[in-house]
């Protein structure tokens, strides 16, 4: 079930899709529970409301390294920021943590 927010014309969203398992978009049209959404890859989708989610607009490109820094935590936004720090090699922790030898 998608996040309790209010999506609107306009939104910015993350919808089921079944070959990427997320696919964000634009809301384009709402009518009644439904939202068209005019995907990056500019599909034109339906889906139900209350299976999308809003997606953080403020994110930088090559993700968080905090994921609390997310506007919002769901599947869709961690698999994402997951995704982009995956592709510019870096590691899903902290730097700061230390290993368990260095704690003896």
């Amino acid at each position: 079930m998608g996040t309790p927010v209010n999506i609107i014309v306009g939104s910015h969203v993350w919808a089921e899709d079944p070959e990427d398992a997320w696919i964000d978009g634009e809301v384009i049209e709402i009518k009644g529970a439904d939202a068209t959404i005019v995907t990056t890859n500019e599909k034109t989708i339906v889906a139900a409301i209350s299976s999308i989610y809003p997606k953080d607009t403020e994110a930088p490109p090559a993700g968080v390294d905090d994921m609390t820094k997310l506007a919002y935590l769901h599947e869709p936004g961690v698999l994402h920021n997951l995704a982009c720090r995956f592709a510019l090699n870096e590691i899903y922790v902290s730097h700061n943590l230390q290993s368990p030898q260095n704690l003896e």
